[in-house]
C-alpha cells in the first residue's frame, strides 16, 4: 500500500509517518516509480507507535522497544534492558509531575496571599 493508503488506515498523517521513517521505526519498500510501499504489517507498527508515543516515549526509547512488541495493544515481550529503559522514562515522568505539583502549589500560595492583601485593602461597608 502507498503512503495515503496507511495514512488512511491509521489516521495518521503522512507527514508523520515519513517522520517515522526517517526515525527508523517503518522501513517502507520502494516501487520501481520510487513511491514508499508499505505491507500489512505496517498498519500494526504504526498503531503500537503511536500507544508507545501515547505513553510518553521518545521516538528514540520506541525504536528500542518496537522490536520487542507484538499485537495492536502493545504488549511487550522482556527483551535486553527494556524494563530499564521503561524504568528510567517512568522516573523522568515522576519527577515532571513532582516539579509540576511543586509550580502549582507555589502559584497557589501566590494567588492566596494576592487575594489576601486585595480584600485587606478594599473599604467594605460595614452593615
Amino acid at each position: 500500500m502507498l503512503i495515503g493508503e496507511l495514512s488512511r488506515r491509521t489516521r495518521v498523517p503522512a507527514h508523520l509517518l515519513r517522520y517515522y521513517e526517517a526515525k527508523g521505526l517503518l522501513t517502507p519498500g520502494r516501487s520501481t516509480s520510487d513511491y514508499r510501499e508499505y505491507t500489512d504489517d505496517a498498519v500494526l507498527t504504526v498503531t503500537q507507535i503511536r500507544k508507545l508515543l501515547d505513553a510518553g516515549l521518545s521516538t528514540q526509547e520506541i525504536g528500542f522497544i518496537l522490536p520487542c512488541a507484538t499485537g495492536a495493544v502493545p504488549e511487550l515481550e522482556p527483551c535486553s534492558q527494556l524494563l530499564a529503559t521503561l524504568r528510567a522514562r517512568l522516573h523522568e515522568l515522576d519527577e515532571r509531575i513532582d516539579t509540576l505539583i511543586r509550580s502549582r502549589q507555589l502559584l497557589h500560595d501566590y494567588v492566596d496571599a494576592t487575594e489576601l492583601r486585595e480584600h485587606q485593602g478594599c473599604d467594605l461597608p460595614m452593615s
